[in-house]
């Protein structure tokens, strides 16, 4: 079961989604349509391909938060500019292909996406183990490789949403290992007291605050986490 989008994390929190989450043929092309979410409007361009980039940073919140096209397009003029034979373009192109995955998911092609997978897979296994790829990832290269793998196919993953809305099919979330503890309470505490009540009580809370209790200093289980993001809970 995928994780709600509400309850996955920010990394630039303070940058607003598009209005939309393309998807080809059902809404308008995002630059090429006049009436596209991003027509006219200057891409957030890098200078160096790294991974503590904006751009990089602003892929892994559209992939995570079901913008499949968007993350594609973030993750592209980083690959664009990345050295020839550089292990870093080798990811890009890894993480491209892997969100062109999930738009076939959404899509509902599935034989699209298994293809689109399988070449992801192929070159995030190429790449050496790197500590840098795996504290952007959340993970190594290649388990995020078997878990793109796994994910394709699976058509249960898939929920009826309205036009435009975003729906994230992957069940793992890009950039987890990396969260601060500070990074989580930024992005969700400043919500009112009684929305913050429905987040921690919601049943897929566990799912998120246990992944992100495992990778943070200080939290050593759910429990942990709920008891930091209560609205009396402990603060730094």
């Amino acid at each position: 079961m995928a994780i709600r989008s509400t309850l996955r994390p920010r990394w630039l929190p303070k940058r607003s989604f598009p209005p939309y989450a393309y998807l080809p043929g059902r809404q308008p092309h995002p630059v090429r349509d006049p009436a596209g979410h991003s027509y006219q409007v200057e891409p957030v361009v890098s200078v160096e391909a790294t991974l503590d980039s904006d751009p990089f940073l602003w892929g892994l919140d559209l992939f995570n938060h079901g913008y499949y096209w968007e993350a594609h397009e973030a993750w592209e003029g980083l690959w664009q500019i990345a050295r020839r034979g550089d292990p870093l373009r080798i990811l890009f192109k890894g993480l491209i292909l892997l969100s062109a995955a999930g738009v076939k998911i959404r899509a509902d092609k599935d034989a699209a996406a298994v293809h689109h997978a399988g070449r992801a897979a192929e070159r995030l296994r190429r790449l050496t183990p790197d500590p840098a790829f795996e504290r952007a990832l959340g993970m190594s290269p290649s388990t995020l490789a078997e878990n793109a793998e796994a994910a394709v196919g699976n058509s249960t993953a898939v929920q009826a949403t309205a036009a435009g809305q975003p729906q994230p099919v992957f069940d793992f979330i890009l950039g987890s290992r990396g969260l601060r503890r500070e990074s989580l309470t930024r992005s969700i505490h400043p919500w009112p007291n009684d929305l913050l009540a429905q987040c921690i009580s919601n049943p897929d809370f566990d799912i998120l605050a246990n992944s992100t209790a495992k990778v943070s200093r200080g939290l050593s289980s759910a429990s942990s986490v709920r008891k930091l993001l209560e609205p009396n809970g402990a603060r730094d």
